[in-house]
């Protein structure tokens, strides 16, 4: 039997990415969380937690922290059946989303669940093939990837599709790809890309090229928002879903550059295999609310 004050320190110090933050939350000094820690290794015999910058879980760690928050969601769930009239509790839930979808169509697809539910959000955001990796490593409790195989333990359900083009302003297409969209005109048009993980302008070249193009000048912009926003101002050319450039291309404010090389990204919803009515009925908002095709 596990004492899970010591499996509280564990999940705080990683989910903190600290010891000093996870003290804080959990209001006992830096020291004492250390000594939980520490017992919890020595109780278990294996190393929990690397102590770098921020500490990481090792792969035990993991499944430690994946049993203790499916724990807490189960007992949430315990609790919110036996509350009293006028008594409400907050349920946290961690989940992994790719930074477009957190842009675009995820919140105007849960606002209804968010009114109607005690529920906060502990968002991790990451690229689509990245968020999988969370669920598999125990650090949230479901996430919306490009990945379709589902982890042990867990379920999978079709979002839908997003899909992006390359797009730029007029003068930006006249200015650069006057001549077309070749493999020289892109060395010398700066492009921006979301960060280094993210492969769909590349995606787009294999497409239109059939090899990949080196040494493009490359802005990297890690927000969606702004990604898009330097696109529209006229300052790069780049990868946008249709959920936000499509009705600018349609007005004539960007340009679909090559319609012929569209990237399409299909989402799957994952999430605990858990029986959890809460967890159930976020899912379904997800699911029936997602505005993707």
């Amino acid at each position: 039997m596990f004492d899970y004050k010591l499996l509280e320190a564990l999940a705080c110090v990683v989910h903190e990415q600290g010891f000093d933050k996870a003290s804080q939350k959990l209001h006992i000094t830096q020291s004492a969380v250390s000594q939980r820690i520490k017992l919890l290794e020595d109780q278990v015999g294996q190393v929990l937690v690397t102590r770098m910058v921020p500490p990481q879980a090792t792969r035990d760690g993991k499944r430690l922290l994946k049993h203790y928050m499916q724990v807490k969601s189960l007992e949430a769930d315990l609790e919110r059946t036996m509350e009293t009239k006028g008594e409400k509790s907050f349920q946290v839930f961690p989940i992994g989303i790719n930074a477009d979808s957190l842009a675009t169509w995820f919140f105007p697809a849960i606002t209804q669940f968010l009114k109607d539910h005690s529920v906060l959000l502990d968002l991790k955001v990451d690229d689509q093939d990245e968020t999988h990796k969370m669920l598999r490593n125990g650090e949230v409790s479901g996430c919306i990837s490009s990945e379709k195989s589902s982890v042990q333990g867990c379920r999978v359900t079709t979002i839908g599709t997003m899909n992006y083009r390359l797009a730029a302003t007029k003068n930006f297409v006249k200015q650069y790809f006057s001549q077309g969209l070749d493999e020289q005109s892109v060395q010398a048009a700066p492009a921006v890309i979301f960060n280094r993980k993210d492969d769909l302008h590349n995606m787009a070249f294999k497409k239109l090229f059939k090899k990949n193009i080196k040494n493009i000048p490359i802005n990297y912009v890690p927000s969606s928002e702004k990604f898009a926003r330097m696109i529209m101002d006229g300052l790069a050319y780049g990868m946008i879903p249709d959920l936000q450039g499509l009705e600018h291309i349609r007005s004539g404010l960007l340009v679909d550059i090559v319609p012929s090389c569209h990237i399409k990204v299909k989402l799957y919803w994952h999430r605990w295999s858990l029986r959890s009515k809460l967890m159930d009925d976020f899912s379904r908002s997800i699911v029936k609310n997602a505005m993707i095709c």
